[in-house]
């Protein structure tokens, strides 16, 4: 694997034989410098997420695909990664691969209708790659992740990023899912993983068991929160997470909800009413 510079949107990157990447011009709070687009094969291309339907950013794809793109792969369907698809696709009938999410959670990108949709194992093979599809839910229920066989390179779209932890918002973000998805992934770690957004991640077995730690220490922080008899939301946000800054507050709140979830679905939380809303209940230790 050839050593990955910083992604630059606009910018056509050679990652290694197989892999090149651009990376959209949609840098931000979320996104990071902008969602990476993996182009893989010079004769049968694969496009793994496009990203946003960006005008520069199909032609600047379309162009390097040189007339030889066969597949449109998403590894979800979020605003950020999928909407490009329609585009490619319209320009050269190349069939769309990813799942859509049922039921829509208001997030989702509507313009995606896949051709067909992948199931956990599911392999894209031309003469110069194999894919492997896997099933990665967590960060959204219709999430795959795309193992390139040859070189050990995980596409991870939101799975995994470089620098940080993906945000799990309910209801389609489920937490424990994501657990489950980090640590089958830990069990067979690929040799490196090509995030959604930022640079490749080398060492990605640490990488994980690095991530997996941090969502079990801020679970123990949200579990200390309610031992101590913070019971409502904003009062649990303000202990659990008072080392995020202001600007990802509203962020945090919603994963916060998702930590709360994943308690109660284990049965260690309840809230009160039982019937409220989580953001309204009051919750305490079971």
């Amino acid at each position: 694997m050839a050593a990955s510079a910083p992604p630059v949107p606009g910018r056509l990157d050679r990652l290694s034989p197989r892999v090149r990447r651009l990376t959209a011009p949609n840098p931000g709070l979320m996104t990071g410098p902008g969602t990476n687009t993996y182009l893989l094969g010079e004769e049968e291309v694969a496009v793994i997420d496009p990203g946003p339907a960006d005008p520069s950013h199909v032609a600047a794809i379309l162009e390097a695909c040189a007339g030889r793109l066969r597949w449109v792969v998403v590894t979800h369907t979020h605003p950020d990664h999928s909407p490009g698809a329609a585009t490619l696709a319209a320009a050269t009938g190349a069939t769309l691969v990813g799942c859509v999410l049922r039921p829509d959670d208001g997030r989702q990108d509507r313009t995606f209708r896949p051709d067909w949709e992948p199931r956990d194992g599911v392999l894209l093979r031309t003469a110069e790659y194999t894919l492997e599809a896997i099933h990665t839910p967590g960060h959204v229920a219709n999430h795959y992740c795309f193992l390139l066989r040859e070189e050990g390179l995980l596409f991870a779209g939101d799975h995994l990023m470089e620098g940080g932890t993906v945000a799990i918002l309910p209801p389609s973000g489920d937490l424990a899912a994501y657990l489950a998805s980090l640590e089958r992934l830990a069990g067979r770690p690929p040799a490196a993983v090509a995030p959604g957004h930022g640079a490749l991640i080398a060492d990605s077995a640490r990488h994980l068991r690095e991530v997996i730690a941090h969502r079990r220490w801020r679970e123990a922080r949200v579990v200390e929160a309610l031992a101590a008899g913070t019971d409502e939301l904003d009062g649990l946000l303000e202990r659990v997470y008072a080392d995020v800054g202001r600007e990802r507050l509203d962020l945090a709140r919603q994963v916060l909800v998702a930590h709360l979830l994943k308690l109660e679905g284990e049965g260690r939380a309840r809230r009160e009413p039982a019937a409220a809303s989580p953001e309204a209940a009051r919750w305490h230790l079971a």
